[in-house]
């Protein structure tokens, strides 16, 4: 199953760093701060603009972007976590 954005949404694969401290302990999920990483798998067609032509997106799948901490809605897809956005929630590309 895929999940295919409509309008100007994205989706992403969230990619979540594990943290461990120097003597060998985890840091909890709990105890972390959000993820805002994520690779892109989907992207929309674009926004429609009053004219009716697509607005042009911002972004392509495969690159990595930094996005707004709680933006969007999560999905869980298997064992992945998606997250489903609108592109103006994204603040950079990762090149």
């Amino acid at each position: 199953m895929s999940i295919r954005p409509l309008g100007d949404k994205i989706v992403i694969k969230v990619i979540e760093d594990t943290e461990q401290t120097s003597g060998g302990i985890f840091i909890p999920d709990s105890a972390k701060e959000k993820p805002q990483k994520g690779e892109v798998i989907a992207v929309g067609p674009g926004k429609t603009l009053e004219d009716g032509k697509k607005d042009e997106m911002d972004v392509k799948v495969g690159e990595i972007v930094l996005f707004a901490k709680y933006a969007g809605t999560d999905v869980k897809m298997g064992n992945d976590i998606l997250k489903i956005l609108s592109v103006k929630d994204v603040l950079g590309v990762l090149e």
